[in-house]
């Protein structure tokens, strides 16, 4: 019996945050969600929920649908009614949940094109699946090819090259200027959540040393001790400026903070080691003059965001030869599943010919008599069951080639099934008897 992949989701395309909320699945375990019942059509199940998106993956048997079965289940669980979920929810069939799978996993389908968190989290859910027992031959093999499909795409295209965030764009920046950030200091003025991101994309660079300054010190101090910086007070900046090599403004001030006339100073100091500013505070917390002083850098947001927009238009033309090997990879993910379920005929097909040989054997030995030379016997036996073989031979030929088609495959299937009586279907007496045509 043929099996069909479905999925039901939410994501942040089609349901704001505060839904997403309410029907997150993050600590829930396929279990819980009690689809195991006897008459229940779900056999196989993945959950996906992250922040973005709450996705269930199902193989059911048959041309049952348990998407109803997949809605009440996740409604009840989250103890809300089915109603409350609908109008946020798609629904993929075959095909489509194949090549979104694929895509979801290569990051053409979230919300930062092209960023790659999305796979280890992807990974971490099949997992879990896998412990629970909820997978099974059709999804092990759809999500071991997502995973190589999402590394084929990293290997074959730049779509994860190119920084498109704010934050992680400043970084990128600070590494074409300095090449390696590790032996660099950082001092981070206020405490927004951007200049905040930007330090945690700089901490992963490995810098020496963060400094963290903020008109409220508790909040420096907060922010120091998550990144194991050194909290300084607000009125000590100037004081400090000149040990740090990468600073990131962002307080919301409505004046200047550090202008040229002390810069002067301080990249004196510092016997002019380069100096890298990124002011993204709106108005701007660093006077743009700076930029004239040698060996200083300074990039405010607007100067980012192009960064941003540019490198969001090379990942779209990325995401577009990634596309293309996607579709390359379901037509060929479904060709396997063809194949699959072409099997069991095959293997029908070939016990009828082997039953149906060893029937007209029988008989005949029993008619030719126990006197019987085995050498005789031996050959007898092998031309029944070659003779079997060869006859069966085209029509699997015939059957392999047609599994290749799409549209064809499952009719010639069941052609084949019934050609040959392999599901043993009752023959009604009228079956072979000629209707008279009515005259005109």
């Amino acid at each position: 019996m043929q099996k069909y992949i479905q999925l039901i989701g939410l994501n942040h395309r089609t349901a704001p945050l505060e839904i997403r909320e309410v029907f997150a699945l993050n600590e829930v375990s396929p279990k819980q969600l009690d689809l195991w019942q006897e008459n229940c059509p779900v056999k196989e199940l993945i959950i996906l929920s992250t922040c973005n998106r709450v996705e269930l993956l199902t193989i059911s048997q048959g041309h049952d649908t348990p998407i109803e079965w997949m809605l009440r289940s996740w409604a009840r669980l989250c103890s809300h009614e089915p109603e409350a979920l609908r109008p946020y929810i798609y629904i993929l069939n075959h095909k489509e949940a194949v090549e979104h799978i694929f895509s979801v996993a290569s990051s053409l389908d979230s919300m930062v094109l092209g960023e790659p968190q999305i796979l280890g989290q992807m990974k971490d859910s099949y997992r879990l699946c896998v412990e629970q027992g909820t997978t099974g031959p059709i999804l092990n093999r759809l999500m071991h090819k997502a995973f190589s499909v999402a590394k084929r795409i990293r290997t074959e295209t730049k779509i994860s090259q190119n920084a498109v965030s704010i934050s992680f764009a400043a970084v990128e920046l600070a590494k074409n200027i300095f090449g390696n950030l590790a032996p660099k200091k950082v001092m981070l003025i206020g405490a927004g959540e951007m200049a905040e991101l930007a330090a945690s994309h700089l901490i992963n660079n490995g810098i020496q040393q963060l400094f963290v300054t903020n008109r409220t010190y508790a909040r420096a101090v907060e922010i120091a001790s998550h990144f194991q910086g050194q909290a300084i007070p607000f009125t000590e900046i100037y004081n400090q400026l000149p040990k740090a090599d990468i600073i990131i403004s962002s307080t919301g001030s409505n004046q200047t903070l550090i202008n040229i006339k002390d810069m002067r100073q301080i990249i004196k100091k510092r016997k002019y080691k380069p100096m890298f500013f990124i002011d993204i505070a709106v108005p701007r917390d660093i006077d743009p003059d700076i930029n004239q002083l040698d060996n200083i850098y300074i990039y405010d947001i607007d100067d980012l965001k192009g960064v941003v927009e540019e490198n969001l238009e090379q990942r779209r033309e990325e995401a577009e030869i990634a596309k293309k090997i996607i579709n390359e990879e379901v037509t060929a993910f479904e060709g396997w599943l063809r194949s699959l379920s072409l099997k069991p005929t095959i293997i029908d097909l070939l016990n009828y010919g082997e039953n149906l040989a060893q029937k007209e054997l029988n008989k005949t030995l029993k008619n030719l008599g126990p006197d019987l030379s085995p050498e005789t016997r031996q050959a007898i036996e092998q031309l029944a069951f070659s003779l079997s073989k060869k006859l069966l031979h085209y029509p699997i030929t015939f059957l392999k080639r047609k599994s290749q088609e799409e549209e064809s495959a499952n009719y010639f299937t069941s052609l084949i099934r019934r050609v040959f009586d392999l599901d043993n279907e009752p023959i009604p007496p009228e079956a072979h008897t000629l209707k008279k045509q009515k005259k005109d």
